[in-house]
């Protein structure tokens, strides 16, 4: 059983104080963050992929017990990414573009083209593997940035907004595939639509303003809710 604890984080941005004292503990499983633009769920999410640092004294973030800034190189090792916004090489075909991550998180030269061909199979894109990345469809877009947040098979998967601008029925493929990475994994997922998270999340964090609002199941969400329908998304609203 994996562990991520976060004690105590603070971050700011000169006087905007975007995390503030943020403790929480995550363990194998899908956790969803909520929460409106600016409450600080990216910041989080950079600051436990080592792309941020809390402020000084700002806390301590534990993988498995031990610090990550001590882990270094072996902390990386278990962390996969899938930024919120990235740039993909339009002429790069996706096993170009696979193979250039692998390089960039130190895969073995060996065992990079059957990784690439197990991640391709696991989003479905296998028949897509020598096709140009700008062809490619907003969805089969954000399933190969999932392919190279998983490649190496990492036991911390961090996914920032992975369904931003598709379409509903692109979001179900997307969150059918989650469902299916999340054994022996932690993955926690950002996002801002309530949909995206509430049938495979263990649990779920309410955000803002850097703090946490709220958090658990659905079914214990759902019982604060104070209007005729006790719903995820009225919860979210009410907040």
């Amino acid at each position: 059983m994996n562990s991520l604890e976060l004690i105590k984080l603070n971050k700011h941005y000169g006087r905007k104080h975007a995390l503030k004292n943020f403790s929480f503990t995550f363990t194998n499983g899908i956790y969803g963050l909520l929460g409106p633009n600016g409450a600080g769920k990216s910041t989080l999410m950079h600051l436990i992929t080592g792309i941020l640092h809390p402020d000084k004294g700002g806390g301590s973030i534990n993988w498995n017990g031990k610090p990550i800034h001590q882990l270094g190189k072996s902390y990386r090792e278990h962390l996969g990414f899938m930024p919120q916004q990235q740039e993909l090489y339009s002429n790069m075909t996706a096993v170009n573009f696979l193979g250039y991550i692998s390089a960039l998180k130190g895969i073995s030269r060996k065992t990079v083209p059957t990784e690439i061909e197990k991640v391709l199979e696991q989003v479905e894109l296998s028949d897509c593997a020598d096709k140009k990345i700008g062809g490619f469809s907003g969805g089969m877009k954000q399933r190969l940035l999932i392919a190279s947040a998983i490649l190496g098979n990492p036991d911390l998967l961090i996914l920032d907004e992975p369904t931003a601008g598709l379409d509903p029925k692109q979001r179900v493929i997307i969150r059918r595939l989650i469902e299916q990475l999340s054994e022996n994994k932690i993955i926690i997922i950002s996002t801002h639509i309530v949909s995206d998270i509430e049938t495979i999340a263990k649990e779920i964090l309410m955000m803002r303003s850097g703090e946490i609002l709220t958090h658990g199941t659905v079914s214990q969400l759902t019982e604060q809710v104070t209007d005729a329908k006790p719903t995820l998304e009225n919860l979210y609203m009410q907040y």
